[in-house]
């Protein structure tokens, strides 16, 4: 597929697995992501003048770009961090038929 940016991961971490579990739950069920994977990490960071070190989750959250301010108000809303992490990629290119799944399993 050529330079698209109609689709996008967002990434995200919570504290545990049960934490992330949960939100990628709601995420797909409210249909504001096609699918969200996740994968156990080990974070280290500057957080109120210290540096620590932490095990987190990453999730991977696949959706359409459209969505995007949606999906972030909704994990702002259902997450436990004071400052969760949400940071956008764009998806410039991908394989045509998982980005048509995109678009049915969210709606568009």
């Amino acid at each position: 597929m050529s330079s698209d940016t109609a689709y996008c991961v967002v990434l995200t971490t919570t504290a545990s697995a049960e934490q992330a579990e949960g939100l990628a739950k709601k995420v797909v069920a409210e249909r504001l992501a096609a699918c969200v994977q996740v994968q156990r990490i080990q974070s280290y960071y500057l957080w109120k003048g210290e540096v620590r070190s932490d095990p987190e989750c990453l999730l991977f959250i696949k959706a359409r770009q459209s969505q995007y301010q949606e999906l972030e108000d909704f994990i702002r809303k259902n997450h436990a961090y004071e400052t969760p992490e949400i940071v956008q990629l764009p998806i410039t290119a991908g394989f045509s038929g998982y980005l048509k799944w995109i678009d049915e399993v969210t709606g568009a």
